[in-house]
Order: C-alpha cells, then structure tokens, then sequence
C-alpha cells in the first residue's frame, strides 16, 4: 500500500508542478550516495524495488520511470537509506530522443535498470 501511495503522489506532482520546484526534495545535485551498502540496507533496497515496480507493472495508471524512481527514492529516505536518483537522455538508432531515470543505492539500480545503459546521464540527486 506505501507504494501506490507513494507513486500516486510522485505521478501527481510531476503533472502538477514544474520539476525545478520538485528537484530539490530529491536530493542533492550532482551528488552521489555511498557506492558501498550492508547487506541488511542492501536487502531493503531490493524489497521496496520490488514493491514498487510490482505496483507499476499491475495498476494500470501509466507508472512510468520517474515517479518509480521519486517513489522508491522516498520510500528509502523514510528508512535513512542513501540513494541516487540519476535522468539520463538517448537516442536509440533512427528514433526520436529519448529520456529515462534510475535510481540507485549502493552498487544496485534499483529502478529503471535495462534502459539506463543505453541513456547518457545528465544529472543526478544524491543523498549523503
């Protein structure tokens, strides 16, 4: 339930507010958390990834990669677990350009794995 919550909130203030005025509460720029995490934290981690993209893949209200990594990134904060939110920008082979966002904690992307190796990134909101 944290995590409909959470996304329905995250997906909200996307469409409702500039994202500048949503940057900062997501960290800070261009700063990154630990790359190194214990195994509990990592295990926490990997639980709220779960949660939320089991959420996203099952309503059918167009979760996309920014409110799962705003949701999850969140969820983490509530736990004092460091993480970084990371939106990158690709252009695939003769296609439109695209855009994307992951999360990360420690040395696992959390959100958004498969298409955050084909994305250049282009900003990041850490927490220390």
């Amino acid at each position: 339930m944290e995590a409909v919550a959470w996304l329905c909130g995250a997906r909200l203030l996307l469409l409702l507010l500039p994202f500048r005025w949503l940057a900062p509460r997501l960290g800070q720029a261009m700063s990154e958390s630990p790359a190194q995490i214990t195994e509990p934290e990592r295990k926490l981690a990997l639980r709220v990834s779960w949660a939320v993209q089991a959420v996203a893949r099952n309503l059918p209200l167009g979760f996309v990669c920014l409110p799962q990594a705003i949701a999850a990134k969140w969820m983490l904060q509530r736990r004092q677990l460091a993480t970084t939110l990371y939106l990158g920008v690709g252009r695939p082979e003769d296609a439109a350009l695209t855009a994307h966002a992951w999360l990360r904690a420690g040395d696992n992307i959390l959100t958004g794995r498969e298409a955050s190796l084909q994305h250049t990134t282009i900003a990041w909101f850490g927490d220390k």
